[in-house]
């Protein structure tokens, strides 16, 4: 099947409330990475209220904890549906307080707790400290192995059960600053503490995150034609290791 006789479905999760960081650098990644290639795709803003179902790719971005508070509740409330679509195979990535909805719960210092829609077996406390700077990861999925962004949170995402780091850090406190995990994988789930954004400057994961997509939809395996990243291959290359 060639590229151009290709379509995907993304939705990005209210991106209102959380778009913090520069995290709609994700979704013009995947938009540009898939049309450079021919293949068609289309982009819905869901927001309050709207239908969630049907996609086969979720992005979530961050927020400030007000905005993570508002769209918790709506978030949860459509938790039954997206499991069904992870179930199916869709793709999910979240990006900090999207990231940590994506587990069981995140625990504020002095406020109710956050239900998340515990797509992946993880959860997350608020911490005395903020890490803020520069992160390299090291996976064991990607070629090349690292991913290179920003972190900003006090979050700590502890990981459970059939749930993986993405990878360990080699620069940078990650998902807590303790066990060297960064991120968490669980199926077509990814979630991370990496602003920047993530994927203009880690081409290889957007392009990584659109095979799974294209897999899901067409139940074949993909691998996509390279594109010309000499510039955003420099900029990854000359932020690994990297401190702040």
């Amino acid at each position: 099947m060639q590229e151009r006789d290709l379509s995907l479905s993304i939705a990005h999760l209210y991106p209102k409330l959380l778009n913090l960081y520069g995290d709609m650098g994700n979704i013009i990644t995947l938009k540009n990475r898939c049309e450079w290639r021919g293949i068609s795709v289309s982009v819905s803003q869901i927001n309050i209220g709207d239908d969630v179902s049907g996609y086969d790719l979720y992005f979530i971005g961050g927020g400030q904890d007000k905005q993570q508070e508002e769209v918790a509740s709506e978030l949860y409330s459509n938790k039954d549906k997206l499991t069904i679509e992870r179930d199916k195979g869709a793709v999910f990535l979240g990006i900090c307080g999207g990231y940590q909805l994506f587990g069981h719960y995140y625990q504020p210092h002095d406020k109710e707790k956050l239900l998340g829609i515990s797509l992946m077996d993880a959860y997350t406390v608020a911490g005395k400290k903020r890490f803020i700077g520069n992160v390299t990861v090291e996976t064991d999925f990607l070629n090349p192995k690292t991913l290179v962004g920003f972190e900003n949170h006090s979050g700590l995402t502890y990981l459970q059960g059939e749930t993986k780091p993405i990878g360990i850090v080699k620069v940078g406190a990650g998902n807590n600053g303790v066990d060297k995990t960064a991120g968490g994988r669980y199926k077509n789930v990814f979630g991370t503490y990496l602003h920047g954004s993530l994927l203009p400057k880690n081409p290889h994961f957007a392009d990584y995150l659109i095979e799974l997509a294209l897999e899901k939809k067409y139940g074949e395996h993909f691998t996509l034609s390279k594109l010309d990243d000499k510039l955003e291959n420099e900029t990854h290359n000359s932020l690994i290791l990297k401190s702040y």
